[in-house]
């Protein structure tokens, strides 16, 4: 095989319409595209976003909220479930790493640690964020909260 014989696969072309090549075409006259009115006549390019007179939906629609382009979305941890990861697993240090291989993120997401269910445990946790209620049950403990 070489470049002088490739071709497509069976199929994968077709004809070309040929259209506005006289009446003994089968498509000469008015060349598929109708009888009368802009759409008809060479240079018609249609409104973007026109309905055919209905109110476009951009216009019926009201402009509403805000969306700000630097949010840093963030997945949301409990302290709760890393006592019972760190329990399950003996573990005294917690970091994304251990996060992913629990299956309780994926490897794209930033975490952050909250405050909700007690500690009993000395841990050293690794995270993008912290809430305060998270840093300060962690520090109780004795453990380090880490920002990455």
């Amino acid at each position: 095989m070489n470049l002088s014989n490739l071709k497509p696969a069976k199929g994968a072309t077709r004809k070309v319409k040929r259209i506005g090549r006289g009446e003994g075409s089968g498509r000469g006259g008015t060349s598929t595209r109708g009888n009368k009115g802009a759409q008809s006549r060479s240079g018609y390019s249609r409104k973007f976003g026109f309905e055919g007179g209905q109110m476009p939906i951009q216009r019926r629609l009201p402009k509403y909220g805000f969306t700000n382009r630097n949010r840093v979305e963030y997945k949301p941890v409990n302290l709760s479930t890393l006592q019972q990861l760190a329990e399950k697993q003996n573990l005294t240090v917690i970091d994304i790493g251990t996060l992913i291989e629990a299956g309780l993120i994926s490897k794209n997401n930033k975490v952050k640690i909250l405050g909700n269910g007690e500690l009993n445990l000395a841990l050293e946790i690794t995270a993008h964020a912290f809430s305060k209620s998270a840093i300060a049950a962690i520090e109780a403990q004795q453990g380090k909260a880490i920002k990455l």
